[in-house]
This record gives structure tokens, C-alpha cells and sequence, in this order.
């Protein structure tokens, strides 16, 4: 066996000088110190620890180890970037100072169906805790951000709101009067026939007329259902008519409905956002640091 510069090694050590165990699912490594001729054993993480800290850990623990590396049985380095799990697939020579370990590592014990349900358990308790631990840090957070989010639509909407309660106060105050017009017209309309027939003309000249009046209004009600495919109601055409005014004035002062919609929108979803997420935020923060919130 010859070393990187092809000189040969002093010693040839048999692999049970440095031995590799299990235990708790983790490889220890023993292994004799040179200077102090002890053993001493290394546990390492195979899926975090890499064979550079590995021998780092080694040279700590003698302080009269000047090299320590890793070769394949190829007679190749292995680079101190590789991990130990890599490592510990394959037989390998550790070489501390002039003196060779063949080491030949076990294969790992597969672990039975009740011990990996057992890990598998302590997994699930460990994320739990996690999430306990750290769900109140993330659910202050997460109010601080919807509060923020809260204030910015509030003074988006401040503006705008003021703009469209002027609106709808002018155009409720025109259907209001389209209404009182109407009425007025019907009252209209009523003492007209009604003079007509008694004092004018006699009934049997006013029938036909007052029969083609009702006609015509029939016609009318007919062609509103077929333009607004709604049937004439009256609570209903008045809510149809003060949106048309609403529209019209929004447009005459620029007011951009979409835009508002869309932030009420938003406002509504923060604001339920903020409800659902207060409901165990109240059962877990303190009372005072509650109060300064609310």
C-alpha cells in the first residue's frame, strides 16, 4: 500500500484496530490515538458531518496527529467534502501520521417496523412542538402585516368614500324626485279623467278612453320587461333607476367604481382574514399585549 507521493507506508494496520458500531441509529468510530494509545470513540452524523470534520475532531482529540487523511481501496483521496454517510458505504483506509487502518464498515441495521413507526412518532412530536413553539411569533406577525394592510385600504378608500357618499346623496334625491313626479302625474292623469267624466263628457264617452289608457300602460309595463328583462316592480325600478343616475354622476366626476369595488373587496377580505386569525391569537397572547392591539 503506498501513500499520495507512492512512498510506501511504515505500518499496515488490520481493520480491527479501527472498529465502526451502531448504536441509536448513529456510526461510532474507534480508534486507537497514537500518542496518547488510547482508544477513544467518534460519533459522527453521517448526513451532516463530512470527512474533513471527521479527521478535524481526530486532530483535536491528539494533539501529536500531523496527518490524518482518507483513501479509497483504489488507492484515491477522498475529499474532505464528502460526507461520512458516503463514506461508510464502501471499506476505506485511514491514514493517521505513517500508520494505515484498513477499516471495513458494518452494513447498517435496517430498522424494524416498530422502531420506525416509534421514529417516525418522535418525528411528528418534534414538528409539533416546532409548531407550537413558533406559531404565536408567526401569528403576531401575521396580524402586525394584515393591521398595516387594514390602514393602507382605509386611507385609499377615505377619499373616495367621502366622493361617492355626495353621489348617492344626489342621485337619491333625484330618483326621489323622479317619484314624486310620478305621482304626481297619476294624480294628474286621475282628476283629468275624472272631470272629464262628470262634468265634460259622460262615461260612455270616457270608457274607451280610460280602457286605452290602461292598454297603453299594459304596452308599457310589457316594454320595460322586454328591455330590462325584469318584471315592473317598484322597489325594484327605483334601485334601477338610482343606479342609473349613480352611474351617470360618477362619470361626470370622474369616480372610478371599479377602483372601489375592488378595495372594498380587499378591505372585506383583510378584515376577515384578521377575524379568523384573532380567534386563537385571542387564546394565546397575553391579556395587556391583547389590549395594546385592540
Amino acid at each position: 500500500w503506498r501513500g499520495r507521493e507512492g512512498a510506501p507506508y511504515s505500518t499496515l494496520v488490520p481493520s480491527d484496530e479501527v472498529t465502526i458500531n451502531y448504536r441509536h441509529g448513529l456510526p461510532v468510530i474507534t480508534l486507537t490515538l497514537p500518542t496518547r494509545s488510547e482508544r477513544c470513540r467518534f460519533t459522527v452524523k453521517p448526513m451532516v458531518t463530512t470527512v474533513g470534520a471527521f479527521l478535524q475532531d481526530v486532530q483535536r482529540e491528539d494533539k501529536g496527529i500531523e496527518r490524518a487523511e482518507v483513501f479509497a481501496t483504489d488507492g484515491s483521496k477522498v475529499s474532505d467534502a464528502t460526507l461520512m454517510e458516503v463514506l461508510l458505504m464502501n471499506d476505506f483506509k485511514l491514514v493517521v501520521n505513517n500508520t494505515a487502518y484498513s477499516v471495513s464498515p458494518p452494513a447498517k441495521e435496517t430498522l424494524s417496523s416498530e422502531h420506525a413507526t416509534e421514529m417516525e412518532d418522535i418525528k411528528s412530536l418534534v414538528h409539533r412542538l416546532f409548531v407550537a413553539l413558533h406559531l404565536e411569533d408567526h401569528q403576531i406577525r401575521k396580524e402586525r402585516e394584515l393591521l398595516q394592510k387594514l390602514d393602507h385600504l382605509k386611507e385609499e378608500l377615505l377619499p373616495l368614500e367621502q366622493m361617492k357618499a355626495r353621489i348617492t346623496d344626489r342621485a337619491d334625491a333625484k330618483t326621489s324626485r323622479l317619484l314624486w313626479v310620478g305621482l304626481a302625474l297619476m294624480s294628474t292623469q286621475g282628476g283629468a279623467l275624472a272631470w272629464l267624466t262628470w262634468w265634460v263628457y259622460s262615461w260612455d264617452i270616457m270608457e274607451p278612453v280610460t280602457y286605452f289608457i290602461t292598454y297603453g300602460s299594459a304596452m308599457a309595463f310589457y316594454a320595460y320587461f322586454v328591455l330590462t328583462k325584469q318584471d315592473y316592480i317598484y322597489p325594484d325600478a327605483k334601485d334601477r333607476q338610482f343606479l342609473h343616475y349613480f352611474y351617470q354622476k360618477s362619470k361626470k366626476q370622474h369616480f372610478n367604481v371599479e377602483r372601489y369595488n375592488k378595495l372594498k373587496e380587499d378591505l372585506a377580505e383583510a378584515e376577515e382574514s384578521l377575524r379568523r386569525l384573532r380567534q386563537p391569537l385571542h387564546l394565546r397572547l397575553p391579556i395587556q399585549e391583547i389590549n395594546d392591539k385592540d
